[in-house]
């Protein structure tokens, strides 16, 4: 598989522009091959908003739906987008995966909410796990804050998820978050992690970049800067059973001493 991560700009002034940025960000990843483009938390109506997200919340089959089957169908990729879904029962911060033929392949609410900036708009979604397949692999979506919470990781790697993507609009002064903890929480579930940030300034927010896609090995694949711009990251099988077959804290584990079991999914 090979997946396109976009860190883009923080643009929060007009959703028809970042649908823009979306939409030539999918036909540049199309062109190079990939199967999948994932764009950073809340991509397409903006995040550190404030009260614009309830103004720009819609349901999950709404306009902003509409626009992005477009865009993955006229490029024939899969495409990973943000906004604040909106619901009888209040407003989620939610990512939704549509398909290459227009199908929805896979929808997220974020359970792990950041301070006032997540629980002052969104309520926290239930379900821990969701996954989808794309090209022979099991992938899984997380946003933002919820990686850094190791239960949530966990439980992707006890579901079968192959390959987690994770929208995230991380700030200064937290790097360490891209640079330390995501390598560590692919090496520790064996997994492949893609996490794709915002850059520039939103706000009061100065986002810091470092997209990054991680191996089961802990080791970087691809690493963006502070700017914006488009990594393409092709992802192996084999170093999935490598990875596997050398570290084996999963095998290792003991749950007779501290508990806990596979989650179930889908």
């Amino acid at each position: 598989m090979r997946a396109a991560l976009f860190q883009g700009p923080a643009i929060s002034g007009d959703v028809a522009v970042n649908v823009a940025a979306i939409t030539a960000s999918a036909t540049q990843a199309a062109g190079r091959g990939a199967n999948i483009l994932i764009t950073p938390e809340m991509s397409a109506t903006g995040y550190n908003i404030g009260a614009l997200s309830a103004a720009r919340a819609e349901p999950a089959d709404g306009p902003l739906l509409a626009a992005i089957t477009e865009i993955a169908v006229r490029a024939k990729i899969a495409i990973g987008y943000g906004f604040p879904e909106l619901t009888a029962g209040g407003i989620y911060n939610a990512v939704q995966v549509v398909g290459p033929r227009g199908e929805i392949l896979a929808h997220y609410r974020k359970t792990h909410l950041y301070g006032e900036l997540d629980r002052g708009l969104f309520i926290p979604g239930d379900r821990l796990v969701s996954q989808f397949d794309l090209r022979g692999f099991t992938c899984g979506l997380a946003i933002c804050y919820d990686v850094e919470f190791p239960e949530l990781v966990r439980a992707h790697a006890d579901a079968g998820t192959e390959v987690l993507f994770v929208p995230t609009a991380l700030m200064r002064p937290f790097e360490v978050v891209s640079t330390i903890l995501v390598p560590a929480r692919a090496y520790e579930n064996q997994i492949f992690l893609a996490y794709v940030n915002r850059c520039d300034v939103e706000d009061d927010l100065r986002y810091c970049g470092l997209t990054c896609a991680v191996g089961p090995d802990g080791v970087d694949l691809a690493r963006a800067g502070e700017g914006e711009e488009l990594l393409i990251v092709d992802i192996d099988p084999t170093a999935l059973a490598t990875g596997r077959e050398i570290n084996t804290h999963l095998r290792d584990r003991r749950g007779d001493l501290y508990g806990g079991g596979a989650v179930t999914a889908r």
